[in-house]
C-alpha cells in the first residue's frame, strides 16, 4: 500500500510506503498529526520574568518581548523541553514547576497540528547567554511591564496566558503538578500531570 499525506488540498508532503502482511484492513496509522511545543515563563525572587526577542519567526523585527518558547523533541517528556528549551535560548537554569495551561491550534508548519504547553519554572541561574541563531536578545524584565506590552494586551491568547502565569507567581491560582511514573514496559519513564487540589 501507498499512503499519501495532503497538507492545504496541495501535492502530498510525503510518501509511506507499508506492506501490511495480514488478510485485515491495515491498522498503520499516517504520518504524526501533531507537533508539541511550549511556552516557558521563567521567574525569579526579583519579581521579574525572562524574556526572548526572536530572531527569525512571526515575532521578529515586532520589538515584543515574548516567552522562551520552542518544539518537544521527539522521545521527550513537557518538563525535560521546557528546561531544555529555556537553556538552549538564554542559557539560563530553571526547574519546573507545573503547566499552567495549553492551546490545541492548526495549521501550523508542515500541515500539523499544534499543541502548546504553557509552563511555570523558576529560575535557580540568572547569567543569560544568548542562543544567536534563533533569539536576537534576551533580559530580565519586571512581570508587570511585561504583561503589559500592547502586543500582550491586544490578544485575548497572550493576555489569557500571561494572566494565569502572574496569578500562579502571586499565589493566586495553581495549575498542573508534574509527577514522575514508572512505566511498565522497557520505555522511558512518563510524566503525569493533574490539577493541585486538597484531600
Amino acid at each position: 500500500f501507498v499512503y499519501a499525506s495532503t497538507v492545504f488540498g496541495e501535492l502530498p508532503s510525503y510518501v509511506m510506503l507499508v506492506y501490511w502482511i495480514p488478510q485485515s484492513p491495515p491498522t498503520i496509522p499516517d504520518n504524526a498529526s501533531h507537533q508539541v511545543g511550549i511556552a516557558a515563563f521563567v521567574f525569579n525572587e526579583e519579581g521579574q520574568v525572562l524574556v526572548v526577542q526572536e530572531k527569525c519567526g512571526p515575532y521578529k523585527d515586532s520589538g515584543l518581548w515574548k516567552m522562551p518558547t520552542g518544539r518537544i523533541n521527539q522521545g521527550e517528556g513537557i518538563k525535560e523541553g521546557a528546561i531544555r528549551e529555556v537553556h538552549e535560548e538564554t542559557g539560563i537554569d530553571a526547574e519546573f514547576v507545573e503547566v499552567v495551561g495549553f492551546r490545541d491550534g492548526h495549521n501550523a508548519p508542515f500541515g500539523k497540528s499544534d499543541m502548546l504547553f504553557v509552563c511555570l519554572l523558576r529560575s535557580v541561574s540568572s547569567n543569560i547567554v544568548v542562543q544567536d541563531t534563533e533569539i536576537s536578545a534576551a533580559k530580565w524584565m519586571a512581570i508587570e511591564e511585561f504583561a503589559s506590552q500592547p502586543k500582550n494586551q491586544q490578544s485575548k491568547l497572550l493576555k489569557d496566558m500571561i494572566g494565569v502565569c502572574v496569578a500562579n507567581v502571586n499565589g493566586r491560582c495553581k495549575g498542573f503538578s508534574g509527577i514522575g511514573i514508572s512505566s511498565n514496559s522497557r520505555k522511558p519513564s512518563a510524566f503525569y500531570c493533574n490539577a493541585l487540589y486538597s484531600q
